[in-house]
């Protein structure tokens, strides 16, 4: 598909813009990835219900280049020229894939979070693909528009018990609750078909409601960089950490690590 100027001009103004089909031709190998993934997970994957929360909430990331499918579906779909379109940029370059996977019954909710803050990336140039390879209603991601521009990161928070995730919070603002002041954000969120995409920068305020029905939620997630990305020191250790990375502040991310697909 084309990105057109309304879309790309909504991702400018509100940090989301959501972009019909973009991965339609890809449902099926995604599907296979996911439950390849499923069947051998990572050296990250994490299980993120407590005692007593119904349901499974799977995740997994940085697995695309062992996972075949994932590979192929970076590479050869239209997520760079899509992604470049959308950041206004000359390249792009992998930054990781995510898989996200709730079972019928979840009674969990993904928190809201912004994606920067885990991150050692810092730019304005990035992008995250959200796919559904189910169809969604009640279990969509959300978004807070315009979120992106907030003067300061939001609290970096850990998904099981909602810890913060580095020592000092003094540099971030408290994770909002958009729900208890609804008057106060602009929540964007569709109705999606497997294989739709939103799209939305590293520093939109996002989190995705719980699947309390009874069919499976697996989402696919795909977080590419632009020109202007460059490595940065966090209080702590990052997420995804990627151990003996060996850059400094300032640096691009290395292209051994961090292909480029355009």
């Amino acid at each position: 598909m084309t990105v057109t100027q309304d879309q790309i001009d909504a991702y400018s103004r509100d940090g989301a813009v959501m972009l019909p089909g973009l991965f339609a031709e890809w449902v099926a190998p995604l599907r296979a990835g996911i439950a390849r993934n499923m069947q051998d997970p990572g050296p990250y994957a994490a299980e993120n219900l407590r005692d007593g929360e119904s349901g499974r909430f799977f995740d997994d990331y940085c697995n695309w280049s062992r996972i075949p499918e994932f590979g192929e579906v970076i590479r050869e779909s239209g997520a760079a020229k899509a992604a470049a379109a959308l950041m206004q940029s000359e390249r792009v370059q992998v930054f990781h894939d995510h898989v996200l996977v709730k079972e019928p019954g979840t009674s969990k909710p993904t928190p809201w979070h912004q994606d920067a803050p885990y991150y050692f990336v810092d730019g304005e140039q990035t992008v995250s693909f959200w796919v559904p390879l189910d169809p969604v209603t009640d279990a969509s991601l959300r978004l807070i528009a315009g979120s992106h521009r907030w003067p300061k990161p939001v609290l970096p928070t850990k998904w099981l018990n909602e810890d913060s995730f580095y020592p000092d919070e003094s540099a971030y603002i408290a994770v909002p609750d958009p729900d208890a002041e609804p008057q106060k954000y602009e929540v964007l969120e569709w109705p999606m078909q497997p294989g739709d995409a939103v799209a939305f920068h590293y520093k939109t305020l996002h989190g995705a409601r719980a699947n309390p029905g009874g069919a499976r939620r697996r989402a696919f997630s795909l977080r590419l960089v632009g020109d202007d990305a460059r490595y940065i020191t966090r209080p702590g250790r990052t997420s995804p950490p990627f151990p003996g990375h060996d850059m400094k502040d300032g640096d691009r991310l290395r292209e051994d690590w961090f292909p480029y697909l355009s």
